[in-house]
């Protein structure tokens, strides 16, 4: 005995092409808004780079060696994913005789940081 299994799909564009043209032409001009945007994105997209990021807005400032430490990798791992993160303008670092330590850029990375972990724990 065969059973039919129906695959019932969610239609998730228009039935129709239609837009509205005012609409489009007021909001159409400010996709430029975002350019680069995508960038700061990139950067956190990587799990590496996120949890350092969310390391670094649970303490000020950390240590590379720290790190490597907090995110269980080597020196050298840490030390790439921290410059990578700085050379994006996401962090920024202060040399203190042989140790480097890094912190946020900014409060907007800071924010940006934890607005996502609030949303992913929703």
């Amino acid at each position: 005995m065969s059973e039919k299994v129906l695959k019932t799909t969610n239609k998730d564009t228009c039935d129709t092409f239609c837009y509205d043209e005012d609409l489009v032409q007021r909001v159409q001009p400010k996709m430029d808004d975002v350019l680069g945007v995508e960038l700061i994105f990139k950067a956190l997209s990587d799990s590496t780079r996120l949890k350092i990021a969310y390391a670094l807005t649970l303490e000020e400032e950390l240590c590379v060696c720290d790190v490597a430490n907090i995110i269980r990798s080597t020196n050298a791992t840490a030390s790439h994913h921290l410059r990578l993160l700085r050379n994006m303008g996401l962090a920024k670092y202060r040399k203190e005789g042989k140790l480097v330590f890094y912190s946020l850029a900014d409060e907007h990375i800071h924010q940006l940081v934890k607005i996502a972990l609030i949303h992913a724990n929703e």
